[in-house]
């Protein structure tokens, strides 16, 4: 029976064996990545005290940069339930970047990062909710106006392609309870144009005698005039009819 070896082989078929089993083996990888890369999240969260009900607790966000043309510009976050905007400061960020409470959360932003450049910040919670775990949905904007928004939710357990930040909390401490949320500060209404003026009595009796005052002034200066002109005419009268009787004597 004959006995084969590799060099019994040519040469161009070894060759074209190891060409092929790369090209598998690079598919292989190239699927593999591919079904990896929805589940891979673009924004994420950690905390330092990942506790519910866990007090000044700081949290870091990290988004990815993604453009090839443009750096991030601002990071919108919407909070969940049980953290009010009120209750998140600013800690770590980029140079310029500050932080301003929106009806939902926060926006944290500033001068456009370069291009490639992932955007890092960390704010302080006063204090994490009574949950399992908590979203922290995302919308990012680049200096060129392109948006990328991380937040979806997972349903039925499958993951989404666009996953919103999760923090996966463990249980409350023995003893912790809520705290009161902190103060909001209500500015403060200004004076409509319409709104009407409030006049104390003492000011309308006033008001009221001055224009009593200023009737009865009136009517002194018109009656004087009166007499004036009556005397006046009266003393006319006198002098014309003397003057007659003195002629015809």
């Amino acid at each position: 029976m004959p006995t084969f070896t590799t060099s019994s082989f040519p040469a161009t078929f070894l060759s074209t064996n190891r060409r092929r089993a790369g090209l598998a083996g690079a598919a292989a990888l190239t699927a593999v990545l591919a079904l990896a890369g929805p589940a891979a999240a673009h924004a994420e969260v950690e905390a330092d005290k990942a506790q519910a009900l866990a007090e000044n607790v700081t949290l870091t966000f990290v988004s990815e940069a993604e453009s090839a043309s443009a750096g991030f510009r601002e990071v919108r976050v919407v909070l969940p339930e049980g953290i009010a905007p009120n209750d998140v400061s600013l800690g770590k960020a980029p140079k310029g970047w500050t932080l301003k409470t929106t009806a939902d959360g926060y926006v944290v932003g500033g001068p456009a990062l370069k291009t490639g450049v992932d955007a890092e910040y960390a704010v302080k919670v006063r204090q994490l909710p009574d949950a399992d775990e908590v979203a922290f949905k995302t919308v990012e904007t680049y200096g060129d106006g392109e948006i990328s928004r991380w937040i979806e939710l997972p349903t039925d357990g499958k993951e989404a392609e666009q996953p919103a930040p999760l923090l996966k909390l463990k249980a409350a401490a023995p003893g912790a309870t809520p705290v009161a949320p902190a103060p909001s500060a209500t500015p403060s209404p200004s004076p409509s144009a319409s709104a009407s003026v409030s006049v104390s009595p003492a000011t309308a009796t006033e008001a009221a005698e001055k224009k009593d005052d200023d009737g009865s002034s009136t009517g002194l200066l018109v009656g004087g005039a009166i007499a004036a002109v009556l005397v006046l005419g009266g003393g006319a009268w006198w002098l014309v009819k003397r003057r007659a009787s003195a002629t015809g004597g």
